[in-house]
């Protein structure tokens, strides 16, 4: 199951690397950040897999809560025990987090590359009527 939480973060820090190389104002990366949007318009589809996988983890975390032992209280259980169960709420707590957090980034690469490329449309359309007249 490691592997797969490992390849979750990797998709999740390409994500969010494009997104911020998309949203930096540095005026010199003009030319990279048009070459920067064709590259997210095309991983747009593969990262749309991500969507599913999260929905499988997040099952997976489900199914795990659901069928662990139960240590209400440090008295029921023993030292060991109790230790292993915080672990598993712990781990079980950050696997949620990078599991929204891929969320979040996949719909924010996809609003901000819609609206980039939207801007380059309209940008050219300007540049094309300017010419006219």
């Amino acid at each position: 199951m490691a592997l797969e939480w490992v390849v979750l973060s990797y998709a999740t820090a390409a994500e969010a690397i494009m997104v911020l190389l998309l949203t930096l104002p540095v005026p010199g990366l003009h030319q990279l950040r048009k070459g920067l949007v064709s590259v997210c318009v095309n991983m747009l589809k593969p990262f749309l897999s991500v969507i599913p996988f999260c929905l499988f983890l997040l099952v997976d975390i489900y199914w795990k809560y659901e069928s662990r032992p139960k240590c209400s209280s440090a008295e029921a259980c023993t030292a060991a025990e109790y230790l292993r169960h915080q672990k598993s709420n712990i781990k079980s707590q950050r696997n949620a987090l990078l599991i929204a957090a891929a969320l979040m980034f996949y719909w924010l690469l996809y609003s901000v590359t819609r609206m980039v490329s939207k801007l380059e449309q309209l940008n050219s359309r300007v540049d094309k009527l300017q010419n006219q007249e």
